[in-house]
Order: structure tokens, then C-alpha cells, then sequence
């Protein structure tokens, strides 16, 4: 079981249903008591120009679990690696912040925060493995029937698609009805459009999440 974090000491609050921005409030800090008290109102934590900045995007990317079929081609990539949970967390993470690339989001604070909450039982990673090590693999944070998916890389063919098709296999096994669970993309984009990801309104997410949190096993 995850252990719980002394309580934020910030005021946080969630935006309006109709607040027209993604981009909600700016401070605070990056506290595991922080972080699992923001997601549990439906943000989450991105660095702006410097800043610490709170989202809850107007339209939310989200994955319906318990219709998720995959694709032929997403079988094929789930066929080629070894599914591997919570063994090569801050690996994961590293693979995240895209080494050679000028700038990555997933600065220093962030990779911190979220190896605090891997130490508190919150934050896991799925990792397609192969004969050649580790080839990908993705990144969240599991509250309830919660898992919002944060990162993912790869540095072999497909072997995040495998990581993510790992990830569905795993929230489906859990205990609780597939139906309360929600898979959090945050912003839909091509790439997730094509592994099953939909848009929501934040009204609606709101609501998804308030069941989601009634679920006992996260993970």
C-alpha cells in the first residue's frame, strides 16, 4: 500500500468548469503532498518558462479502459517485449526527459518529485525489456482508479507501445470496476488518438475522476 505524505500546506482549488485556459495557477511546490493533492482535483505539474505551472486542460485526453481494444499492430509490439513493472523507475524517467535534445520539460524538480512519490508507492513504471535491456517504457501516478500517465520513450521499435498495451493489461487485472478507471493522457494527440485515447470536456473528467477515487486498488 502507498504511504501517505504530510498534507500540503498550500491552498489549492480546482478551475471552473468553463475556465477557458489550460494553464490554472502558477507556485506552490513539488511536495509529494502537493503533487497527490493536485491530481486529486484534476491537475497536474509542468514547468513554465521557468515556473511551476498547475493544468487542467479545457479538453482532457483520456484512454476508456474498459473499451480499449487494441490494434493489430499494438498486439504485435506487446508480443516483442517483456513487461516489467516498477524495476527501472528513475531508468524510465531518465529515457523521459529525451537525452540530446536541447530542453525537456521533465527537469531536475520534476524527476525528484516523482522519484518521491516512486518511494511512497504513487509514481510506477512499465518497461518493455528485451534481450538487449531496457527498450522503453512509460511513467505515472496510480491514486485510486486514477493512473495519469505522465512520460513515455523509447529507444527500440514500438517498445512504448508495448509499455502502454502492459499498462492496460495491468489497470484491467486490477480489483474495481474497469468502467470507474481512468487513464489520463492529458492532451490528445495524433500519436495517442492512435493507441485509443479520446477528448472530454474538464466537467466530465471531473466526474470520471470523482468515481475513479472511490476505487480501493490503484495498481
Amino acid at each position: 500500500m502507498p504511504h501517505e505524505p504530510e498534507p500540503t500546506p498550500w491552498r489549492l482549488e480546482p478551475p471552473p468548469d468553463d475556465y477557458p485556459d489550460d494553464l490554472w495557477a502558477v507556485g506552490a511546490d513539488l511536495e509529494p503532498g502537493t503533487v497527490l493533492a493536485a491530481y486529486r482535483l484534476g491537475l497536474f505539474p509542468m514547468p513554465v518558462r521557468g515556473a511551476l505551472g498547475w493544468f487542467s486542460p479545457a479538453r482532457r485526453a483520456i484512454v476508456p479502459v474498459e473499451r480499449f481494444a487494441p490494434s493489430r499492430s499494438l498486439r504485435r509490439a506487446r508480443r516483442r517485449y517483456e513487461i516489467r513493472v516498477d524495476t527501472a523507475f528513475a531508468e524510465v524517467v531518465a529515457g523521459c526527459t529525451r537525452p540530446g535534445e536541447p530542453e525537456s520539460w521533465i527537469d531536475g524538480r520534476v524527476a525528484g518529485a516523482y522519484g518521491r512519490l516512486h518511494d511512497l508507492g504513487w509514481a510506477h513504471s512499465l518497461e518493455a525489456w528485451d534481450e538487449d535491456g531496457l527498450a522503453g517504457g512509460l511513467y505515472g501516478v496510480a491514486i485510486g482508479g486514477l493512473f495519469a500517465a505522465e512520460s513515455m520513450f523509447h529507444v527500440r521499435t514500438d517498445a512504448s507501445k508495448a509499455a502502454f498495451v502492459g499498462l492496460i493489461e495491468r489497470l484491467l487485472r486490477a480489483a474495481g470496476e474497469p468502467e470507474l478507471r481512468i487513464l489520463d493522457m492529458q492532451w490528445l494527440t495524433p500519436h495517442l488518438a492512435s493507441l485509443g485515447a479520446v477528448e472530454i470536456s474538464r466537467s466530465e473528467y471531473r466526474q470520471r475522476l470523482e468515481a475513479a477515487l472511490t476505487v480501493r486498488e490503484a495498481f
